[in-house]
């Protein structure tokens, strides 16, 4: 995450948990991102440090003995300390997110705390902050945060085409809509297409529909005028105006109302909004790209899902294949992924043995590239020595043989699984895998020609 200013000047985080070995992770990770940062234990600490510090981005769990996450947002909203508040807790709750909206913070993360998605918010936030000031990219405090590097890896035949498409409508201001299964990659895609456009250097942000009521999505996406619902102590400035001339990423768009949707549709349509209580028209000039794991036109058919909204985002569709279509990039994702765990965390496992690599192919990941890296990182955080090991994998991941495992994998999916499985254990050897399946040799090729299995 690139942060720091151009006058050499880092930006500041505050950061306040109680557990101190949360605080201490969080700090740590900040300042390797270049951010000048301060951890307290406590609201009544952080208030006390406020003033002093002069945080562009606070960073507080809700839950903590005296004053709550919630007090501290307040006082900070009641007080016009110009700090925006991302609100962290172990306890995934939809009224604590609607609360925390309300009062004005500006993310809620559930623990354990996703770093990549630590990152997106304070860059998604240190990006806005630079738009709110009405700063250029050449004059403003900041440098660009908004987007990471993107991470696009795979060498597979689908992921070629992927990127071709991904090529070719970067350049283009046309809506897209990025359709896969969870996990598979979608805000990645989108960030790829975002940083390959003709305004990278604009903020790229992402929104998830499923994640909040139709009051607040429309909040959040339009702004709202002071007064215009409890909570409105000001006025907010919504995403579509923020986003310039950049990016809006809709994610899990099949989860929106119909009553969002024919909004969302004027603003594709005509390029205008209207915040949340206002009467003055804004325009815009931002990309939409949406993203669902949803069959949109079954939606259609059965009436959940605006028509002429489904042909309006469909100009552009880039569909990305479950990870299971594309065995032969688990390798190079697991390597990659490899990395970069090692690096957040801070060990040095450089290898995936063989039989390890053999058993990662084998598996039928139902959530695919997210449940990889998942596997991937808590088996470094297991490992003992410079190697993954089998024993690490195990208690990374539920055993292949437990059905769980298989629950929104397809028949062909789990035999495919099945056989691999069974020829990593036999060494590639086909008559020893073809006894242990029980079935003959001549049938076996046939089964590895049909999945494109790895011998």
């Amino acid at each position: 995450m690139a942060s720091r200013s151009r006058g050499g000047f880092d930006p500041r985080i505050l950061v306040v948990d109680d557990d101190s070995s949360h605080r201490i992770t969080l700090a740590r990770h900040l300042r390797s991102s270049g951010f000048q940062v301060e951890s307290v234990d406590s609201a009544e600490a952080a208030l006390q440090v406020l003033s002093g510090f002069q945080p562009e981005i606070v960073l507080t769990d809700i839950r903590m003995g005296g004053m709550s996450g919630f007090d501290l947002l307040r006082k900070i909203r009641d007080t016009q300390f110009d700090s925006d508040v991302i609100m962290v807790t172990a306890f995934e709750e939809t009224q604590g997110v609607i609360d925390a909206m309300q009062i004005g913070a500006y993310d809620y993360l559930v623990k354990p705390l996703d770093l990549d998605r630590l990152d997106e918010s304070v860059g998604r936030c240190m990006e806005e902050r630079r738009a709110r000031t009405g700063s250029s990219a050449e004059a403003g405090d900041y440098e660009r945060t908004a987007v990471p590097s993107p991470e696009l890896v795979g060498r597979d035949g689908k992921m070629l085409e992927v990127f071709k498409l991904v090529g070719m409508v970067s350049k283009s201001h046309a809506t897209v809509v990025v359709r896969g299964e969870t996990g598979t990659g979608k805000e990645l895609v989108a960030k790829t297409i975002h940083a390959n456009s003709h305004y990278p250097e604009e903020p790229f942000i992402a929104v998830n529909c499923a994640a909040l009521p139709d009051t607040l999505l429309e909040s959040e996406l339009f702004g709202h005028v002071k007064g215009s619902f409890t909570g409105a102590v000001q006025d907010r400035r919504g995403r579509f105006e923020l986003a310039g001339r950049g990016t809006i990423f809709l994610d899990e768009i099949g989860d929106t109302s119909p009553a969002f949707q024919s909004k969302l549709l004027r603003v594709l349509q005509e390029r205008t909004f209207t915040p949340v209580g206002g009467e003055e028209t804004r325009t815009t000039h931002a990309r939409v790209i949406a993203a669902t794991h949803r069959p949109l036109e079954s939606l259609v058919e059965k009436g959940e899902f605006r028509e002429d909204l489904f042909f309006r985002l469909r100009v552009i569709e880039v569909p990305i294949p479950p990870l299971r279509e594309r065995r032969e990039d688990i390798p190079l994702l697991a390597e990659h992924l490899l990395d970069r765990a090692c690096r957040e965390l801070g060990k040095a496992v450089t290898t995936i043995p063989t039989e390890v690599m053999a058993e990662l192919v084998s598996r039928p990941w139902p959530g695919n590239v997210r449940e990889l890296e998942n596997t991937i990182t808590r088996a470094v955080v297991m490992a003992k020595g410079s190697a993954v090991t089998l024993d690490a994998l195990e208690d990374a991941v539920p055993k292949t043989d437990d059905l769980a495992a298989y629950r929104e994998s397809t028949l062909e999916a789990v035999e495919a699984a099945h056989v691999q499985r069974a020829l990593a254990r036999a060494a590639g050897n086909k008559s020893a895998t073809a006894r242990t399946l029980g079935i003959s040799r001549p049938r076996l090729d046939r089964m590895i020609e049909k999945h494109g299995l790895h011998v």
